[in-house]
C-alpha cells in the first residue's frame, strides 16, 4: 500500500487517530496512538520512539530507547475504537544503528522467509493455523499470600444443568460433547458470525466457524492459509478481534490452552506446506498419504526437533496440562493419515495437489505466532536439508495400542521445564541464516524460568490442600 493510499483512507474514513502496534517477545500486542494532527508520513521513514525496557523480553533500562517502523501494507481500520483509528503493524529498530531488532518476533519470521528463499528449496511457506478458544460469561482468579483460586463460568457449561437461571432452559452439552452442535445447544452462532464479519472487515480471511468439543463455550474459526508472515500478522489481529467482539457482547475469550479440568484443551493445529512458483512441493500422489519426499523429510525434521520446538509452540506451564492422553491432544511423536492421536496428521479431506499439507497438532494458541511459525519452518527445513526420515507412520489409535508398543514411540516433553532444557540442548537448527539468534533463545529461556516456572514453583497449589492438608 502506497502512502498516497494511506492518506486516501485517512481522508475517506475521517480517521482521527493512527495506531502503531508491535508484538513483544511473549506474543502480546503493544501499541501507541497518535492524533491525526500529529501524524506525519515521515514516521514511515524515521519511525516512532518507545521505551524498550518496559516491554517483556526487550531491552534493559540502560539502553531502553527503541523505534517502531510501520509496515504500510498492514493498514486496517480498528472496528473497536470509538474514534476512527487506522492501525499499522510495525517492526522494531535500534535508534542508533537503525538495524532491525534481533528480538523482534516479526523480524524473525522475515528472516526465516528469506532463509527459505535463499535455500532454493521453495519460494513460499503457507501456514493455516486453527486457534481454538473458550468463550466464558464470567472469570475470577486471584493469587495472594493466603489464597489461590480460579473460577470460570458459562451458562452453556455442563456443570450448570441444575443451576437456578429463572428459567434454566437446558441445552447444555456434556463434557467433550459440544462438537458441531446446533443452536440452541450452541448459543454462540451469532457471536462467531460477528467475529468473522469483523475479521474480514480488517483483512483477515476467515472462512468458517463452529462449536468445538469442549463444553462451556469452546469455539473455532477457520482462517484461509496464507504465506507465513501474513498469517502470523493475521493471528495477532485474530486474537485482538475475537477478544474484543466477545467483550462487546458482555463475554470474555481466553486462548489459555487448558482452562477446564476434565474437558478438551484449546490447540492451534498448524497446517504447513512449501510451494515453488505456484506448485505445491508437498504433493506426490503415489506415496503414503500423497506426501512427497520433501514433505516426509519436513515432517521428519519437525518430529526430530519436537522437544525443543515445543518451548516455542507450547510455551506456557498450562500448555502441558493440555498435552495429556485422552483429550485429542497429541503426545506421541509420530505421523499418520487422518489419525488425530499423532503429533503430525496428513489431512485427507481432499486428495488434490493444491490441498496437500501436513498438520502439526502440538502447538497451542498461547504461542507467539511469529516465533512458533518460524521455529516450525526452520525445523522442517533442517529435515529436508538432512533428509531426516520420520518414524514409521501409525494408522491406529495410539491410545488403544498395547503399552509395550506405546513405549516405543517418543513422547512430547511432560513439562515446560523439560521443553526449555530440550531447547538449550537443540537450538543450532534455529540459528541457520541468523534467523533466531542466541540472545533470543537465551532471553526466552531465562524469562520463562524466572517469571513463570519460579512463580509456580514457589506457591502452594489449591490441589495440594485437597491432597495433603490432613496429612
Amino acid at each position: 500500500m502506497s502512502l498516497r493510499r494511506v492518506r486516501r483512507i485517512i481522508d475517506d474514513q475521517d480517521i482521527r487517530f493512527v495506531d502503531f502496534r508491535f508484538t513483544d517477545l511473549l506474543g502480546g500486542w503493544r501499541h501507541i496512538s497518535y492524533a491525526i494532527e500529529a501524524f506525519d508520513e515521515d514516521m514511515f521513514v524515521n519511525g516512532v520512539g518507545f521505551d524498550g525496557s518496559s516491554v517483556r523480553g526487550f531491552q534493559g533500562i540502560e539502553d531502553s530507547d527503541m523505534l517502531l517502523r510501520p509496515d504500510s501494507q498492514t493498514a486496517f481500520v480498528d472496528p473497536f475504537c470509538e474514534a476512527p483509528t487506522l492501525a499499522f503493524i510495525c517492526n522494531v529498530k535500534d535508534p542508533i544503528t537503525l538495524a532491525l531488532y534481533s528480538r523482534d518476533p516479526r523480524y524473525i519470521v522475515e528472516k526465516a522467509t528469506r532463509f527459505l528463499e535463499g535455500s532454493r528449496l521453495a519460494d513460499t511457506c503457507y501456514f493455516g493455523p486453527e486457534a481454538e478458544f473458550y468463550v466464558f460469561d464470567d472469570v475470577r482468579y486471584d493469587q495472594t499470600v493466603n489464597e489461590a483460586f480460579y473460577r470460570v463460568d458459562s451458562a452453556n457449561g455442563a456443570w450448570n444443568t441444575g443451576r437456578e437461571e429463572a428459567p434454566n432452559l437446558g441445552n447444555k452439552p456434556g463434557l467433550k460433547q459440544a462438537y458441531f452442535r446446533m443452536p440452541p445447544t450452541d448459543p454462540y452462532q451469532d457471536l462467531r458470525s460477528r467475529m468473522i464479519s469483523n475479521l474480514r472487515g480488517c483483512g483477515v480471511d476467515a472462512e468458517l466457524h463452529h462449536q468445538e468439543v469442549g463444553s462451556g463455550g469452546q469455539c473455532e474459526i477457520g482462517l484461509k492459509y496464507k504465506p507465513i508472515l501474513e498469517m502470523a500478522d493475521s493471528v495477532m489481529k485474530f486474537k485482538h478481534i475475537v477478544k474484543n467482539t466477545a467483550h462487546a457482547d458482555g463475554r470474555t475469550v481466553t486462548f489459555m490452552p487448558k482452562p477446564l479440568f476434565g474437558d478438551n484443551g484449546s490447540g492451534m493445529h498448524c497446517h504447513v506446506s512449501l510451494w515453488q512458483r505456484g506448485r505445491n512441493l508437498f504433493y506426490d500422489g503415489d506415496k503414503y498419504g500423497g506426501l512427497s519426499d520433501m514433505a516426509r523429510w519436513f515432517t521428519g525434521g519437525i518430529l526430530h526437533h519436537a522437544a525443543s520446538l515445543l518451548a516455542f509452540t507450547c510455551p506456557t506451564a498450562n500448555s502441558y496440562r493440555r498435552l495429556v492422553p485422552g483429550f485429542e491432544a497429541p503426545v506421541k511423536l509420530v505421523y499418520s493419515m487422518r489419525n488425530r492421536s499423532a503429533a503430525i496428521r496428513i489431512p485427507m479431506y481432499s486428495l488434490s495437489a493444491p490441498a496437500k499439507r501436513i498438520e502439526f497438532r502440538c502447538p497451542d494458541p498461547s504461542a507467539n505466532p511469529y516465533l512458533a511459525f518460524a521455529a516450525i519452518l526452520m525445523a522442517g527445513i533442517d529435515g529436508v536439508l538432512h533428509r531426516i526420515e520420520p518414524p514409521d507412520p501409525v494408522d491406529e489409535d495410539i491410545y488403544e495400542m498395547p503399552e509395550e508398543e506405546q513405549r516405543k514411540i517418543r513422547d512430547t516433553p511432560p513439562t515446560l521445564k523439560a521443553a526449555l532444557e530440550a531447547l538449550e540442548a537443540d537450538c543450532d537448527f534455529l540459528y541457520r541464516g541468523g534467523v533466531f539468534t542466541p540472545d533470543v533463545v537465551d532471553t526466552w529461556v531465562r524469562f520463562k524460568r524466572a517469571h513463570e516456572l519460579a512463580y509456580m514453583d514457589q506457591r502452594p497449589h489449591p490441589a495440594e490442600f485437597a491432597l495433603y492438608y490432613d496429612c
